[in-house]
């Protein structure tokens, strides 16, 4: 099995739980499965049969949880299928993720309706930040090398968000994003870069807005 590593959460993201991911590999030879390779955001093969398996149980985990009405029981199946949910966290289903394993929730995080994460890498979202109905946060990647896409291989590129941040319905957060503690992303905005601590931002791409107080 490939080694862990924990990285360190950094100053943007306080208080969010920490993202693992995977060190070198360690069995003979140092080969590495496809399964490592995405773990490690090298190019790996998304139709290896491992993940496809992988893939498959998260979508027999999605029908689970979005067909369920009772919010204890929607906290236990969090608790089974992602990496980490701190206390209070919840999703309001529809939800969709590609495995789930790879998303770690603060504490008192909250998603509302429809929201998407392509989990390919590790999705930190931290505590009490507030998540829209309908944003996207978008960790898989493709490659620039048409030769290299037409392979059918993919990277994934970590998303973290801080604490207390709030992201507007219809975002959309692209692959290796940060978003700082306490800031605030607009309805429909396409985030393309890192997002300060305490800024607010939107538009498409989302360039950041003058503060306004509030009255």
């Amino acid at each position: 099995m490939t080694a862990l590593r924990r990285v360190a959460p950094g100053r943007a993201a306080r208080n969010a739980p920490s993202a693992m991911v995977c060190g070198p590999p360690t069995r003979p030879g140092g080969m590495m499965t496809e399964k490592e390779k995405m773990l490690a955001g090298a190019l790996y093969d998304a139709g290896d049969p491992e993940l496809v398996a992988d893939a498959a149980a998260a979508a027999a985990w999605m029908r689970r949880y979005n067909a369920c009405d009772d919010p204890r029981e929607r906290a236990a199946l969090l608790g089974a299928r992602f990496a980490f949910v701190g206390e209070g966290a919840s999703i309001r289903p529809p939800f969709h993720c590609d495995y789930g394993y790879n998303i770690r929730l603060g504490r008192g995080a909250f998603l509302n309706f429809n929201c998407v994460i392509l989990d390919v890498t590790a999705v930190v979202i931290g505590e009490m930040t507030q998540v829209g109905p309908g944003v996207q946060i978008l960790g898989a990647d493709h490659p620039r090398d048409p030769q290299l896409r037409a392979g059918m291989l993919e990277y994934g590129r970590p998303v973290r968000i801080g604490a207390n941040v709030w992201i507007g319905g219809g975002a959309l957060l692209l692959p290796g994003v940060t978003v700082g503690d306490d800031a605030v992303i607009g309805a429909g905005s396409v985030v393309t870069r890192d997002v300060a601590a305490g800024s607010t931002v939107a538009g498409n791409p989302a360039r950041a807005l003058p503060l306004r107080k509030e009255t």
